[in-house]
Formats: C-alpha cells, sequence, structure tokens
C-alpha cells in the first residue's frame, strides 16, 4: 500500500519553486529586504513593510486553495482575529514576540474549527462558509463593544524602535521577519510528504483514499496551516498600523487576497509573492488617481476595478498566472 501511495503521490505532485534550496532563499531574501530598507524613502520603506505583511496571508493561502482545492473567502476575518488578538496582548503586557505568537496561536484554533467544518463542505458550500465568517467576525467587534471598542477599534502599544533604525525600517525587518520564516515553512511543507497529499487530495480525493491518504486529515491540516499564516499576517498589520479596527478588515479584502493569489498563479509561492505586491500596488495607485479626482468614492471603486481588469487579462493570456510566464531565450547562434 505504501509503494501504491508513493506512486500515485509522486505522479500527481507539480513542483510549487525552483529547485534552489529554500535556505538560499531565506538569506538571499534577508539580505535584499535589508539593503532595500537603506536605499529606498520612508514611505516606499513602508509598502515594503505592507508588502511583507501581504505576503505571509497569501502564500498560506495559495497553498490551501492552489495545492489543496480549498476555496476561502474568510481570510480577511482571521486577519482581523491575529490583529485583534495581538492588540488586546499589547494593551495588557506588551510583549511583542509573544503576542505574535500568541495571535498564530489564537488564529489557529479558529482555523481548525472552521478547517474542521469545511472538511465536510465542496465548491460553493465552502465558499459560503468562509464568506459568513468573513461577515462575522467583523460583528463581532460591534457586539462586544466593551472589549474591542466598536468601529473605533484598539490602538496598539508598542516600544519605540532602536535608535540606530527609523520605524519603517523596523516595520520592515519585523514584517519580512515573519514572511520569510512563512514562505521557508510552507516551501518545506510543500516539497515533503504533506505538500503530496495536498495535491494528491486536490486532483482526486477518491484516489488519495485509495493510496491510504486521508482525506479530511489533509483537509483541515491544510486550512490550520493556512489560518496561522493569516493569523501572522493581521499582526503584523496591526504593528503596522498600530491600531486595529473593523474597517481595516472588510469583506473585500478577502476577496483582494483571493484574486490576488490567482493572478499572481495559484499554488506558487512566486505567485503569492506577485500577489502582495498587487495587492499593495493597485491600491496606491487607485487612490493616486482618487485624490487627483477629488473623490472618495471613485478610489474606493477604482481599486476593484483595476482587481478584475487585470484578472481578466492575466487570465486570458497566461490562465496559470503571472508566475507561469516564462521570458523565451533566444538559442546560441541566434540573433
Amino acid at each position: 500500500m505504501t509503494v501504491v501511495r508513493d506512486r500515485v503521490t509522486t505522479r500527481l505532485a507539480v513542483p510549487t519553486m525552483r529547485k534552489q534550496s529554500p535556505l538560499i532563499i531565506l538569506v538571499l531574501g534577508a539580505i535584499a529586504v535589508v539593503a532595500l530598507t537603506y536605499t529606498l524613502p520612508p514611505f516606499r520603506t513602508y509598502q515594503l513593510a505592507t508588502v511583507g505583511a501581504y505576503l505571509c496571508v497569501t502564500a498560506g493561502l495559495t497553498v490551501l486553495t492552489g495545492l489543496n482545492g480549498q476555496l476561502s473567502l474568510g481570510h480577511g476575518a482571521l486577519m482581523a482575529t491575529g490583529a485583534y488578538t495581538l492588540a488586546l496582548w499589547q494593551n495588557k503586557f506588551n510583549l511583542l514576540v509573544v503576542g505574535i505568537i500568541v495571535a498564530i496561536l489564537v488564529t489557529t484554533a479558529v482555523g481548525a474549527v472552521i478547517g474542521l467544518a469545511a472538511a465536510r463542505l465542496r465548491g460553493p458550500y465552502l465558499a459560503g462558509l468562509t464568506l459568513a465568517v468573513a461577515v462575522v467576525v467583523p460583528s463581532i467587534t460591534s457586539t462586544f463593544d466593551g472589549t474591542f471598542n466598536s468601529d473605533q477599534g484598539l490602538s496598539v502599544v508598542l516600544n519605540p524602535p532602536p535608535e540606530s533604525m527609523t520605524v519603517e525600517q523596523w516595520q520592515a525587518w519585523v514584517c519580512w521577519g515573519g514572511a520569510l520564516l512563512t514562505v521557508f515553512t510552507l516551501a518545506l511543507l510543500t516539497r515533503g510528504r504533506f505538500g503530496r497529499d495536498m495535491r494528491a487530495v486536490r486532483d482526486d480525493e477518491t484516489a488519495a483514499r485509495l493510496a491510504g491518504i486521508s482525506v479530511a486529515r489533509t483537509q483541515v491540516t491544510a486550512f490550520v496551516v493556512s489560518a496561522a499564516c493569516a493569523g501572522l499576517a493581521g499582526a503584523l498589520f496591526a504593528v503596522i498600523a498600530q491600531s486595529v479596527s473593523p474597517g481595516a478588515f472588510p469583506l473585500t479584502l478577502s476577496l483582494f487576497l483571493l484574486m490576488a493569489i490567482v493572478i499572481g498563479g495559484l499554488g506558487r509561492l512566486t505567485g503569492a509573492l506577485i500577489g502582495a505586491l498587487l495587492l499593495v500596488a493597485l491600491p496606491a495607485v487607485a487612490h493616486e488617481i482618487g485624490e487627483a479626482a477629488g473623490s472618495q468614492r471613485l478610489e474606493g471603486n477604482l481599486a476593484l476595478t483595476f482587481f478584475g481588469v487585470v484578472l481578466v487579462v492575466v487570465m486570458l493570456a497566461a490562465p496559470g498566472g503571472l508566475a507561469s510566464l516564462r521570458i523565451p531565450l533566444k538559442k546560441k547562434g541566434q540573433r
């Protein structure tokens, strides 16, 4: 049975990254981030930090949807869970590293509950469940306004960064430290047995069962891992904004996250990075156009419009996402 399992999962396996060692990518990424924080102006460094925070959630979501086939419209709510957990912790204890770990654990527990229910659902039913989570979680802040301060949200107590760096540099280092560790961990997981199990379940659940794979356990585990990544992203956003409010995690955020990983390339960690860049770049362009036109309503609609247009164009030109594009190289001796 083990031999059959290995043959089935090996046949279904599709590489999600290049063959480079994840450790090499981790080191090179850290060097690049440090170099950028000393060359970019403060606002661009702040945007760089935001990309790092988004990368945590897009990496987890692309593994869940691209490799395991589970569609989630509730990752914005999971980010809110991590952000509010960190805010409550920091306001009481002011221990950032421990607070981030607690935020991840709490969001992981919430993800486990949702994952247990999600393992019994398929297609639109699963999307409906996660969509309900995205709607319910922000409303909890209004119900328990004594704890979460309703629509005004909570401030996040943070110690000042070291005197040798600016606030934006410190934020970028913290966010990209979490992002690189997330990508490194997911790269190891997806290259191993767990990654093969997820692909097997995604492609054919019946064949996966015959190969001895526990479909329900694989799906729940994938959702838990993805939820942990979303919790980390939410905690990092709380660090960046130094405040948390329901308006920071609307339903459209979950839609943007899903569109971003589709445009970047489902099941590819490089696609998750492209998606994180788009999540910062496209709203920034919409903001500039909205300011020039003097209309906040136009700004909000433009961001969704940009994502929709880019999604259509990319699906027509590269159905596998931007990460699937390959630049053709001229053969030797060819002009």
